[in-house]
């Protein structure tokens, strides 16, 4: 693993945030993210971001799953139900995107959601990845609403309430049409 020095690029562990290392403190990093927020870090959830290869917390959790698993596995057959399961969950709520919202005007926060939603609506398309469920909250509904126009800015997809019974009202789910 890549040992990291102020002025790398890395990205955290477990969240969808990246930045720039400005200072070191024993093992504690402070990362400067692209809005400027400076976030403080423990030097082992932060990944060195190398040269042009940018990894993210989706491909670093599929990394750490196929680790954890044994490496004989049988061949199970697929339930109906786990078939359909979305691929990927992305968690908007902000205390899920930063450490502390503390000092963040709404603006700021919605921007953050949006920003994050969109980088990983990217990344799931550039996967192939068909399902993709964004938690928004239920709240005044004012990060869904933005959400349904970014969506709209996509003609590859449709997106529609997510599962009721697992996420309630505060969820939608976006099928991606692969095309080719």
């Amino acid at each position: 693993m890549a040992r990291i020095a102020i002025g790398d690029k890395v990205e955290v562990l477990d969240e969808p945030i990246s930045g720039r290392v400005e200072s070191i403190d024993g093992d504690t990093a402070t990362v400067m993210t692209p809005e400027g927020f400076p976030l403080k870090y423990p030097l082992k959830e932060l990944v060195k971001v190398e040269k042009g290869i940018k990894v993210s917390n989706f491909e670093i959790a599929q990394v750490k799953k196929e680790k954890e698993q044994p490496k004989k596995r049988r061949s199970t057959s697929t339930k109906p139900k786990e078939r359909n399961a979305p691929k990927m969950e992305v968690d908007l709520h902000i205390h899920q995107l930063v450490k502390s919202s503390k000092g963040l005007s709404n603006f700021d926060i919605l921007n953050l959601q949006l920003e994050t939603a969109k980088r990983q609506l990217d990344f799931a398309i550039s996967k192939r990845i068909q399902k993709v469920v964004f938690i928004h909250g239920v709240g005044e509904g004012i990060l869904k609403e933005e959400l349904y126009y970014l969506f709209k800015k996509y003609d590859n997809l449709k997106y529609y309430d997510a599962e009721y019974q697992k996420y309630g009202l505060g969820a939608t789910e976006v099928y991606i049409f692969q095309n080719g």
